[in-house]
């Protein structure tokens, strides 16, 4: 007792200088004259905390090796070769034969090393080659590979070197090099290019976005080389100080190596605009086009223009949407009539080139407005006249789309989606009678989600058609007879989902596809990819792995690379049969070592049942570095609901966003709860005219089972924080159940569903604009806040209208109620994002919840 008291008195100071929340002196007081043990309370939110939290994107950076493995297949041969990363300078070549499934060194790496070394008189390592490329000879007998500016050739019997100056195509770059501009792609993984500049002139390096506008990188000195994270898929320029461009360059899979040396000359100017005139007709004879509003015809020989329609007015004009007959007997248009054009006015206060504030004034069409209505026009060219077509099919489209004529030009289809999104159908039109059908009516009483699970393949040289649906529950594929508009069979089905259809193989009828949850035993979200036959039958599994894959293809599809990880396990890389799925090779298991030696904290997968006591909600939990199991921490949840997806992390990554956040001394937890996507029809439902719930019931019953385990997690000091629909999620979490969440940081929330972007809102709230709307705002509701409240908000928000954000203050104004708003000037959607908002937001919670001054000792 009495070295618990000493140990009481020397910390007294210290706590009230460093806590502003006396209940902790008092609870500690309490403790120790009761005779119970008080564990040494870490500091949290100090600045090495946040400096930690700060670098942490930096500091495990390039940790993790042999996880990329990028197969090149040798031509003609079901054997290819790949270079894997084992250290930070470190590397190794492998040699796979596919159909044997065997796996080896490609080469005798000190044997070339030595080779080479003895060649040149340099140094060289034998795992850190100097070239990051080989190729084989027919024979495979030898390999050829660029260092230091020459092109070598190997005997791979008595590793006997040869060399030659490398063509003007062979510089010895190892990513693509480009001979004409695009724009960047994105979706690749997270990879890195080293910019080596032979030139004797200083080059200046662009990111070509994706846009295919020029975003500045910086410089690199003659004769020096720079390397540069980027994603694969991203294009790189390189220029000189005239302008003159050097080097174009698209970012592999595989880390890898662009050359300038003066050899390139890409081609940089826009593509040759194409001289067939826009709306031809396939014999070449015709041309469609648009004038005075109406659809005209005219002859491209003799330039006689022959006026089609007599209905186009300012009001209801012809729009240049065109579809000719493959015979140009018949010609589709399409007449528009004008919808709302609503527009929002943003201020921006402090522009960089001038005083004086600026606005600026955008389209942005809002739940309810009246939209542009599209109904499709049939011609016949040959007489001069229009066809009636009739309406009822199409009275109320939100959009007209996918306008296509078979191939015997006897029908022409267009897909019909129903303003309200509960309606969806394939509808034909007979080219000589103008007689309409429904081939394919998707009707729901909930939505149709045509955003992210529609897809729709015509079969024409078997009349049939193959389509996405949720029908029986779960999103499955089905094939129609496109002649009959009936069901021939469904080719998908069970309680798991297609995810997306990669390859339709017509010649074999054979499917190749994207699932998740087939396996009972593994995370419902984990992707995997199969291959299934028209008729449903021979359904295969491609993958297997306890993990989310991506796969390759070999170039004959006969066999796959691939990989797959989970948030706790880095990636896993197998060859696997095309045919039947089977390993055939284990090729690499990625080394986490230096990851973990740093100090990284493994991310957990909790599972728990959700409102109804049975669905399993899954989420991840995040912890600190130093966690301490004697220590309680607050918990704050990572929230986004949209319903358009799931947002849980589910691959490997050393970063996550999170875990900084966590650094701070919080555990930090992501989950997806009911209402949002890639589960079953009825868990996805739950969001249906119903936003405001954002699974709320699932995520607190989840972070009180995972309390109820782990003890550390104080469940009396929650936070929230989220942006766009997560900023509306936050704070509806602090509105709606102020019970459980304490704190929260809402960035550029879309808070009342009328003030949002049209089609998102519509999709998932339905149409027309009901009470509901109004209802579940929370505008509606601010005068419930209980908690602590930071909003953010960028005042040239151009996806979520700030506007949303400034009537939530209004109504909290009005309500009397205390909370902290930010406005960051010049800044647009997702304002926390950026370095003083990501602060700000960190600080409130270090405030609020762990009830100090951020960044103090």
């Amino acid at each position: 007792m009495v070295n618990n008291i000493s140990a009481f008195d020397r910390w007294s100071d210290a706590i009230w200088q460093h806590c502003t929340a006396q209940r902790l002196l008092i609870s500690l007081f309490v403790a120790v004259s009761s005779g119970l043990y008080v564990p040494l309370i870490v500091a949290q939110g100090t600045k090495a905390d946040y400096e930690r939290a700060r670098t942490l994107s930096q500091t495990s950076r390039n940790l993790v090796f042999r996880t990329r493995v990028t197969p090149h297949w040798i031509t003609g041969k079901p054997q290819f070769w790949y270079r894997i990363k084992l250290g930070s300078d470190a590397h190794r070549f492998i040699f796979v034969d596919a159909e044997k499934g065997t796996r080896r060194e490609a080469f005798d790496h000190q044997r070339l090393a030595a080779a080479l070394a003895a060649a040149t008189s340099q140094e060289v390592a034998h795992l850190g080659l100097p070239f990051q490329s080989i190729t084989y000879d027919v024979a495979g007998t030898s390999i050829a590979f660029t260092a230091w500016g020459r092109q070598w050739h190997c005997d791979l019997q008595t590793y006997k070197l040869s060399q030659r100056e490398p063509a003007k195509s062979e510089n010895g770059s190892t990513v693509k090099v480009l001979k004409k501009r695009r724009s960047s792609r994105n979706g690749g993984g997270e990879t890195s290019v080293r910019f080596i500049n032979r030139t004797d002139e200083i080059l200046k390096l662009f990111w070509l976005d994706t846009q295919g506008r020029r975003q500045p990188y910086g410089s690199i000195d003659a004769g020096t080389q720079r390397d540069q994270h980027t994603y694969a898929g991203h294009v790189w320029l390189v220029v000189n100080g005239e302008g003159r461009v050097r080097g174009l360059f698209a970012a592999v899979e595989e880390e890898g190596t662009a050359v300038i040396d003066g050899t390139l000359e890409p081609e940089v100017a826009d593509p040759p605009v194409s001289r067939v005139p826009p709306g031809q007709s396939p014999d070449g004879r015709w041309q469609a086009l648009v004038e005075h509003h109406n659809l005209v015809l005219r002859d491209i020989e003799s330039d006689e223009r022959i006026v089609l329609s007599d209905s186009g007015i300012p009001e209801d004009p012809f729009v240049p949407r065109f579809a000719w007959s493959p015979d140009s007997r018949h010609l589709v248009a399409v007449q528009e009539r004008v919808g709302d054009q609503r527009e929002v006015h943003l201020i921006e206060s402090a522009p960089r080139d001038q005083l004086q504030p600026r606005l600026h004034s955008f389209r942005y069409a809002k739940p309810g407005d009246r939209m542009p209505r599209a109904q499709v026009r049939l011609f016949d060219i040959a007489n001069r006249k229009q066809l009636p077509v009739d309406e009822k099919l199409s009275a109320n489209p939100w959009s007209i789309d996918e306008l296509r004529w078979t191939p015997d030009a006897q029908r022409f289809t267009f897909l019909y989606n129903q303003r309200g999104h509960q309606v969806l159908r394939l509808v034909a039109i007979e080219a000589d009678t103008g007689q309409t059908k429904a081939l394919i009516s998707e009707e729901s009483a909930t939505f149709i989600d045509y955003a992210y699970k529609q897809f729709t393949y015509h079969l024409d040289g078997t009349s049939e058609i193959l389509w996405m649906s949720e029908r029986d529950g779960w999103n499955h594929l089905y094939l129609y007879d496109a002649e009959t508009g009936q069901v021939k069979n469904q080719v998908t089905q069970g309680q798991w989902i297609v995810r997306g259809v990669d390859q339709v193989d017509e010649a074999k009828r054979q499917i190749w596809f994207r699932a998740a949850g087939m396996d009972v035993d593994q995370d419902p979200y984990h992707v995997h990819y199969c291959r299934v036959n028209f008729d449903g039958t021979d359904l295969v599994k491609l993958t297997d792995g306890d993990g989310t894959h991506s796969v390759q293809f070999s170039p004959d599809r006969r066999f796959l690379v691939d990989t797959y990880s989970r948030v706790d396990l880095p990636p896993v890389t197998e060859l696997r049969s095309a045919e039947e799925g089977t390993l055939l090779c284990a090729l690499e298991q990625a080394d986490e070592t230096a990851l973990v030696e740093s100090g990284w904290q493994r991310p957990e997968r909790f599972v728990a049942n959700g409102r109804d006591g049975k669905t399993k909600i899954y989420g991840v939990i995040f912890r600190p570095g130093n966690f301490d199991t004697n220590q309680k921490y607050p918990v704050i949840e990572k929230i986004y609901a949209g319903p358009h997806g799931a947002h849980v992390p589910k691959r490997f990554a050393a970063f996550h966003s999170a875990q900084a956040m966590a650094e701070l001394g919080f555990i930090v937890v992501q989950i997806d709860g009911m209402g949002t996507s890639h589960r079953s029809k009825a868990f996805h439902d739950v969001c249906w005219k119903n936003l405001a719930d954002a699974g709320f019931p699932d995520r607190i019953l989840w972070i009180e089972a995972a309390a109820s385990i782990y003890p550390q997690m104080d469940l009396s000091r929650v936070g929230i924080y989220g942006g766009s629909a997560g900023g509306q999620n936050t704070v509806g979490g602090l509105l709606n159940h102020g019970e459980f969440y304490k704190v929260g940081v809402a960035d550029c929330g879309c808070h009342d569903n009328r003030m949002d972007k049209i089609w998102w809102n519509e999709l998932w709230m339905g149409w027309p604009i009901g009470p509901h709307y109004e209802q579940q705002s929370n505008v509606q509701r601010a005068h419930q806040l209980q908690g602590k409240l930071l909003l953010i908000v960028g005042e040239l928000d151009r996806n979520v209208d700030p506007a949303s954000t400034m009537q939530v203050v209004d109504a909290l104004v009005k309500a009397d109620k205390d909370f902290d708003l930010l406005v960051i000037p010049g800044a647009g959607h997702g304002a926390a994002g950026t370095p003083y908002g990501r602060r700000r937001q960190r600080d409130f919670f270090v405030r609020h919840l762990l009830g100090r001054e951020p960044r103090s000792e």
